[in-house]
Formats: C-alpha cells, sequence, structure tokens
C-alpha cells in the first residue's frame, strides 16, 4: 500500500506540473501556425486549442470513478494503478475489467490518454516530454500513428505520423488557396515543336496524379494562376530567349511575376550574378528574384563542400539584393533542406525559401512556396507545368506581396 501510495503521489505531482499554457518559447511556433493555416486545415482545431487552453488531456483522462483499486479486485471498474511491461506505472480507469485510459509516468516524460489491453498508448492521447516538447494525436501501439502534432521551441510538426515519424503535413486543396506556376522554355518547346502560351486563359486544372489519387482536392481542381516566375538565366552564358515576352505578357494580365537564375557550381558567383542582372527585367511590384540551387553530391564535393556552396550563394545573393532592392527567394528541395541547410543558420533565419517536395505532404519547414508537383496541367500551356502553393492564405499572400516584392 505505501508503494501505492507512493506511485500515485508521484503521478498526481507530475500531473500538477504538467498541466500548464504553452511555455513562451514555444509561442512563436503555434504564433506562425495559426497564422498560415485555417478551420479547414486537418488538425487545427487541436493545435487552436492547445495553443489557447494548453494541455487539457491531462484533465481529460484522470481516472474517474469509485475508490482506488487494485490488480487483485475484479472485475476493475474505476481508478486503478497498474504497471506496464517496462516497469512504468499508470494511474488508470477501467470499465468492465478493461483498461479503457489513464496516466503514465516515467522519467522520459508524461503520457495521457488511451491504452489497448497490453497497456500501450492507443488512440488519442498526449505526451510532454521531460525536455519539454509535447505532443498530441493519435498513438498505436504506444508510436504516434496517423495525425498528430508536436511543438518545441524551435519547430511545430502537425500532419501525419507512421510508427513514431513524422511523414509531413497533408495538406487539402482548396480556392481558397494562393496557387502559381513557374516556367521555361520548356513550356515553349517539345522536341522540335513550338507552342506559345495563352495568357488569356491561364488556370489550373490538374496539381499533381498523385494528389488527385489521394483525393485530397476539395472539388475539381480549377484555381486561378496567382503568380509566376519565369527562368531567366543559367552559370553565365544561358539566356532563357521565351523570358522578356512572357515577362511582358504576365504583367499585362496582372499577375505578380518574378525571374529566377539557375545557379552554376561552375561558375563564380559574382559573373552569375553580373549575366542574371544584364539579362532580367525588373519592375517596381515584381515577385522577389529568385535563386534556384539543386546542386548534386559530387558537384557540391567538386566545389569544396557545402561551406564553399553557401559562401557562393551569399555572394550572390549580396549583389543581387544591393542591384534590385529587396531580398532574393533561395529554391531548394526538401533532401537538401534536411542534408545541408542547418549549416547556413543565417541563410535559414534570414531568407525566405521555396521548397521542392512532390507529392502529398508539405515541407518540415518554414517557407514561403511549395512546389509540390511538375506534373500540373494548366489550361493556356501545352504540356506540363511546375504547379506551386503559398504557404498561407489571402492575408498573408498581400503581406508577402507588400514586404517582399521589389519596391
Amino acid at each position: 500500500m505505501r508503494r501505492l501510495t507512493f506511485l500515485i503521489v508521484a503521478i498526481l505531482s507530475a500531473m500538477g506540473a504538467m498541466a500548464q499554457k504553452p511555455a513562451d518559447s514555444v509561442r512563436s511556433e503555434l504564433d506562425y501556425y495559426l497564422q498560415r493555416h485555417n478551420v479547414r486545415d486537418e488538425g487545427f482545431d487541436m493545435v487552436a486549442r492547445y495553443a489557447e487552453e494548453g494541455d487539457s488531456t491531462l484533465t481529460a483522462y484522470h481516472p474517474r470513478g469509485p475508490h482506488l483499486l487494485t490488480n487483485y479486485v475484479h472485475p476493475r471498474k474505476g481508478k486503478s494503478i497498474v504497471i506496464d511491461a517496462y516497469g512504468r506505472p499508470i494511474l488508470a480507469t477501467f470499465n468492465a475489467d478493461t483498461l479503457v485510459s489513464g496516466i503514465r509516468f516515467d522519467t522520459l516524460g508524461t503520457y495521457a490518454g488511451m491504452f489497448n489491453q497490453f497497456k500501450e498508448a492507443c488512440g488519442h492521447g498526449s505526451f510532454r516530454s521531460a525536455g519539454g516538447t509535447y505532443y498530441e494525436g493519435e498513438w498505436l501501439h504506444d508510436q504516434r500513428e496517423h495525425f498528430g502534432f508536436e511543438v518545441a521551441p524551435n519547430y511545430l510538426k502537425a500532419g501525419q505520423w507512421h510508427q513514431d515519424r513524422f511523414l509531413g503535413e497533408r495538406m487539402l486543396h482548396t480556392t481558397e488557396r494562393i496557387y502559381g506556376i513557374d516556367i521555361s522554355r520548356y513550356q515553349h518547346e517539345q522536341g522540335r515543336k513550338k507552342f506559345p502560351i495563352n495568357w488569356r486563359s491561364l488556370r489550373i486544372t490538374r496539381l499533381s496524379r498523385r494528389i488527385h489519387d489521394q483525393q485530397l482536392v476539395d472539388g475539381p481542381a480549377d484555381y486561378p494562376v496567382s503568380f509566376v516566375y519565369i527562368k531567366s538565366t543559367e552559370g553565365i552564358s544561358i539566356v532563357n530567349q521565351y523570358f522578356a515576352a512572357d515577362y511582358r505578357a504576365a504583367r499585362k494580365q496582372q499577375i505578380p511575376v518574378g525571374a529566377y537564375h539557375f545557379f552554376s557550381t561552375r561558375q563564380t558567383p559574382r559573373e552569375q550574378a553580373s549575366h542574371f542582372l544584364q539579362n532580367t527585367r525588373f519592375q517596381r511590384g515584381d515577385l522577389p528574384p529568385m535563386l534556384d540551387i539543386e546542386p548534386s553530391d559530387a558537384l557540391i564535393s567538386q566545389m569544396g563542400g557545402p561551406e564553399a556552396l553557401f559562401e557562393s550563394v551569399r555572394t550572390w545573393l549580396r549583389i543581387v539584393e544591393e542591384a534590385v532592392g529587396v531580398r532574393p527567394i533561395l529554391y531548394v528541395n526538401q533532401r537538401f533542406v534536411n542534408k545541408f541547410l542547418d549549416l547556413a543558420p543565417d541563410l535559414k533565419a534570414g531568407y525566405h525559401f521555396w521548397i521542392a517536395r512532390y507529392g502529398e505532404y508539405k515541407p518540415d519547414l518554414h517557407l514561403a512556396i511549395w512546389q509540390l508537383s511538375p506534373e500540373g496541367h494548366v489550361s493556356g500551356i501545352h504540356g506540363e507545368v511546375d504547379i506551386n502553393v503559398f504557404n498561407g492564405y489571402q492575408g498573408q499572400w498581400d503581406a508577402f506581396l507588400h514586404d517582399a516584392c521589389i519596391p
């Protein structure tokens, strides 16, 4: 009985310490999420409730019922202390001798939620680690599964999980979102054939075969093209011969337009910046210039490693920013983010990012634009087109146009 009393006191003390509103250290991550999502986004209500109330699961799953029962009383109904296979105490609620829910406490943290017959977390529940991270969502066999969110001082991951690994946010595509395209000469040429773009009839009619297969589009895809980026240059010698005409046409249709440069690891950043500036038009209100960074690991190694790459990138960015009066945006893929971006914290914190990650899951990083597919369909353009979506809704898009575009 003394041991049971000790366990109860320990668990209830932990509950008192954990039942609190989100710490100030995670407030910026919660605010960032709430500013760029709305009630139609998966799990928005769960994150919003946590931001407002804190961890309410400890109270919700606090065992209620008759006085404390021991393992020797059958059938158990009400509160009881049980020990799982790993020696972790659970202050549990039983019904018809079946463990339903409760609170489990150990050195790693506190879990509050539903359990299965094997005393494993299963169903809805929350876990606050001893280190301060908080997760709430679905569980299966003691692992995070399906939807949930985890928040810490430097990140918030809200989306789909599988076997305790975060897959990403699964976006529902609706008419409320801000979609755009990026184009180059490939939208004009296929083999020996050349095709014009009918700028007056641009509408996005398919995002991606995969996204349609997953039924993540709310109704038929029929979205306006709200912005367009056009490739202007590459390296120090390549120029897109269609840039000038496409640029003029986009502006004539009053579509926000920007230019991008494809970065080469074989030429100096100064020469590349000069080549880009000499062959590109910039006007007030244009989207910020974009630097497309897609080198292979072998090319990065040949130029001296990621540190050398980032130093070259910084030089290009500095020259272009001084010339046009606005910070460029950086285009990279999700693998580059995962493998290299932490080596350049100044870029990660100081620039807008456009991230390529094809499929149903949104990139796991603060970003401005997500390139979700290279196989979209756009009326007025022959062949497949890269489809992009802005990270936010109309209010954030208006702010981006005001703050990030060429003055």
